[in-house]
């Protein structure tokens, strides 16, 4: 008995085939359109360190308080470095366990009118741990400052910045010093000696 082609079963396994073959080519365009509708992974951030720009004036009322020096004279003030001559003849060495730093700023009167006396000065250095280290002002430190102490003076109109120097025992661990300048509150006097006062600090340089 001859066999007989059913040729209806080769058009259904043809159609078969096409649409088996539609379907793999559409999951593969569907596949491909899904990876690229997939956004792009975001790049790992790497943390940057925040830069702070040091600041070596401030500005209480009408004084402006400018940064001039910072030197750390390290565990010994020598007697070769005297600077007020009533001291010179018989002066020893001053020795420490720290630090002796010895920082000058100025003051300068920015207003149109004087700024009395005893209306503004330097204070305390502070480190980055908070520690504040207060200035020397015994007998024993008066040799290695100026004869005259300007700190404090009267300051006059548009006048060059009047030197206010200073010397502090600082401990070698200390980083990050920064000095408090003060003003009373309008610049008086009154203000001042009532601790009605404006403060600020000023970073230090030193070398």
């Amino acid at each position: 008995m001859a066999f007989k082609f059913n040729k209806s079963s080769g058009q259904a396994s043809r159609l078969l085939l096409i649409l088996a073959i539609v379907v793999f080519v559409a999951a593969i365009i569907v596949y491909l359109v899904m990876k690229m509708a997939e956004q792009p992974a975001k790049p790992v951030e790497t943390p940057t360190e925040t830069v702070t720009t040091p600041i070596y004036e401030q500005t209480l009322g009408n004084v402006k308080f400018i940064f001039e020096s910072a030197i750390n004279h390290g565990d010994t003030l020598y007697a070769s470095q005297v600077k007020n001559s009533l001291y010179t003849s018989y002066q020893t060495n001053l020795t420490t366990t720290e630090n002796f730093i010895e920082v000058k700023i100025g003051a300068q009167n920015m207003g149109k009118s004087n700024i009395e006396d005893r209306s503004w000065d330097i204070e305390n250095i502070v480190d980055s741990e908070g520690r504040e280290y207060v200035p020397l002002e015994d007998y024993s430190i008066s040799p290695w400052l100026p004869a005259t102490d300007l700190c404090a003076s009267l300051l006059k109109p548009a006048f060059d910045p009047t030197p206010c120097v200073k010397i502090y025992e600082v401990s070698k661990k200390s980083t990050g010093l920064k000095i408090r300048v003060v003003s009373g509150k309008d610049n008086t006097s009154n203000n001042f000696s009532s601790d009605k006062i404006d403060t600020a600090l000023i970073d230090l340089f030193v070398q």
